[in-house]
């Protein structure tokens, strides 16, 4: 997957502006909605769109900014800017998005009341349904086209362009939001169950808080400096040590600025019969080789052990020797 995420800046873009346009579309309607039948949950699901709307936004600035030139102060680039745009949309999700929907169902489940014009609603959830799914098919596709897989649970996981994953993300939250919001009208209207409006406010300020967390969790990850998985890792073992004149690759360390900018530092004993000109040559062909398989890996340093006797091949971290840890995963 590594290797793909170079594909990734112009699918994001793409899949946030398509989710911005259909977000500002269905909160228009689900707001006309609320104004003719004064359901709470309808309310939640406007607040919802707005949020998304607004994220979309954030998450453009964090693309743009991004994509600046490295310079003196930033010598690896600005790549962690849009981790640090995605952090602050889990942020207003969380309190503005979550917030506000579970204040309105407190207060609706408090003093519940029934609904008006139930058809307004019908129509509203199924139209913002034909947005919202519209919206998560460009996403699903955006990410596959730059990532080189489907868009499952595993590969989200794995994706480090929060750009594309977020909208994933939030259309699913939307699509339950639309659901939930639906059963909560059909209750109400069939039953005559006035609370089950508010508690679907509640039960979509809780998707939209849970999405908040999720978010919250990668973009800390990538900004306090994650690195590429354990079969790039391994991987980029196999490529070093197949070069001829290398008897060990140390462990690799690698860190993503960026999710198509990555830093690779690695120790390396070459036989003592190489000449320094063979060593320096051998590294050569090292690189080419690690940029071949994976173009993403931009700042490679590679350190010759039989240059420094004193340097290290096991990474500190794992002090059982330059053997890679067992995957947690």
């Amino acid at each position: 997957m590594i290797q793909e995420a170079s594909k990734g800046m112009k699918s994001s873009r793409k899949a946030v502006l398509t989710a911005i346009v259909s977000d500002l579309a269905i909160a228009t309607a689900k707001l006309t909605a609320w104004a003719f039948t004064h359901s709470s949950g309808m309310l939640s699901e406007a607040i919802h769109s707005l949020v998304d709307a607004g994220n979309g936004s954030l998450l453009v600035l964090g693309l743009h900014r991004s994509r600046k030139q490295a310079d003196e102060t930033h010598p690896f680039g600005y790549g962690k800017e849009l981790y640090f745009w995605t952090l602050l949309v889990a942020l207003f999700v969380f309190f503005v998005g979550g917030g506000a929907s579970i204040a309105e169902g407190y207060l609706r489940v408090r003093n519940p009341q029934p609904l008006d014009h139930y058809v307004w609603n019908y129509v509203t959830l199924g139209v913002a349904g034909l947005f919202e799914g519209y919206s998560l098919y460009v996403g699903l596709e955006e990410f596959r086209a730059g990532e080189g897989v489907p868009a499952s649970w595993q590969a989200i996981r794995a994706s480090k362009n929060p750009s594309t994953f977020t909208v994933i993300v939030e259309d699913v939250a939307a699509l339950a939001g639309l659901f939930i919001a639906f059963l909560g009208t059909i209750l109400d209207q069939t039953l005559g169950w006035h609370r089950a409006d508010g508690i679907s406010s509640l039960a979509i300020g809780a998707i939209l808080m849970a999405v908040a967390l999720f978010l919250m969790v990668e973009s800390k990850e990538l900004l306090v400096g994650e690195g590429a998985d354990f079969s790039t890792l391994r991987e980029i073992r196999r490529l070093t040590q197949a070069e001829p004149g290398v008897e060990l690759a140390g462990y690799p360390m690698t860190m993503y600025f960026g999710s198509s900018s990555i830093l690779l530092t690695m120790n390396i004993r070459f036989s003592r019969s190489l000449s320094r000109n063979g060593i320096e040559e051998a590294v050569d062909r090292i690189e080419a080789a690690v940029r071949g398989r994976y173009p993403n890996i931009r700042h490679i340093y590679l350190e010759a052990e039989s240059l420094r006797p004193s340097a290290r091949l096991a990474d500190p971290a794992y002090p059982g020797g330059s053997d890679l840890p067992p995957d947690p995963r």
